[in-house]
């Protein structure tokens, strides 16, 4: 077991945030792992022909299927930026020392041939890392990060909710299986190598992130910020395909691109996003979002410069009555 103790200062300072590395780094260790299959097989089947020709070595020598992965590669999101930029921009500036730290951690305990090399030469294997990452990140995750990102927005909205209603306690209630907050500590039940104690006062960053599934993944050690990885509200929704509702009853009620705009909610997406999925131009989409909006069919709230839309509870009622199943 892992225990985080907090401090007044440290419960005050929580923070929620998402990050685009760190669906990266998880994701390469689903790819290496079976269970992935049951709730990320749509991802898997379409990501493995296009990386089988990729060099991976050098990051799934870095990201082993389980246990320990280095502290520098997964760092805290920035708290003006959650782009990918700014995330490997963190981990080309951690110092060299901390580089060498960790990697001597992981080559220990399970030796592997490339790490002696970057132990060695830090300063070269920062480049080398996020040279990897960047061109990982482009073929597997960057074409799916908008479904992705708004996934993790959700998530953010309700936890942020639950913090407001319920204070800590409600966040942590219903956080992940593994994770149990008792006053003054955060315990997490993980067969997990434990280095060290955080620095007092960093408070606690809680990131939602998609391929962590099934566990919640603790950042424990100084110099980092305590931080808990957990899978987000809603991920079993994140790859399913959205139906063909052209002929549908809902279609002949609303048209066929309402109801196409409908079938796409699955998730909060914004104007621009919807607009690529179903090659609407942003105006047009923009009338039937209102109309349909009007109607009590989607919602929407502002997301910084964006606004996000979303199914209403009436679309829900609206989208199940026209399935097949539901009309037989």
């Amino acid at each position: 077991m892992i225990t985080l103790r907090l401090r007044s200062d440290d419960v005050s300072r929580i923070r929620f945030a998402f990050s685009p590395v760190w669906e990266t780094v998880t994701s390469i260790r689903a790819l290496s792992n079976s269970t992935s299959s049951s709730v990320h097989g749509p991802w898997l089947r379409k990501v493995r022909p296009l990386l089988e020709s990729e060099d991976l070595s050098l990051l799934k020598a870095l990201i082993p299927p389980i246990n320990y992965i280095p502290d520098f590669i997964t760092p805290a999101p920035p708290r003006r930026s959650t782009s990918f930029e700014s995330g490997l921009a963190a981990i080309a500036a951690t110092p060299l020392d901390l580089v060498v730290t960790e990697l001597t951690r992981l080559h220990e305990p399970a030796p592997h041939p490339l790490l002696p090399e970057l132990i060695a030469k830090p300063a070269k294997a920062l480049d080398r890392i996020t040279s990897a990452l960047d061109a990982y990140w482009r073929l597997a995750i960057e074409p799916d990060w908008r479904r992705m990102r708004s996934l993790l927005q959700e998530d953010l909205a309700f936890r942020l909710e639950e913090l407001a209603s319920g204070g800590v306690e409600r966040v942590f209630r219903n956080l992940h299986p593994s994770v149990r907050f008792r006053g003054d500590r955060i315990e997490i039940e993980r067969p997990y190598t434990y280095y060290g104690e955080p620095l007092p006062g960093q408070g606690l960053l809680l990131v939602p992130c998609v391929f962590t599934w099934p566990a919640a993944l603790p950042v424990t050690g100084a110099p980092h910020v305590p931080t808990i990885t957990y899978p987000p509200r809603g991920l079993g929704r994140l790859w399913q395909n959205q139906e063909d509702v052209s002929e549908s009853p809902l279609a002949e009620l609303v048209g066929r691109t309402r109801a196409a705009i409908v079938s796409h909610l699955d998730l909060p997406m914004s104007t621009t996003h919807l607009a690529h999925q179903l090659s609407v131009s942003a105006p047009t989409l923009s009338v039937h979002l209102s109309i349909l909006r009007a109607a009590g069919i989607v919602g929407s709230r502002r997301d910084g410069r964006a606004v996000l839309y979303s199914r209403t509870s009436l679309g829900n009622q609206l989208l199940a009555a026209s399935r097949p199943a539901a009309s037989a």
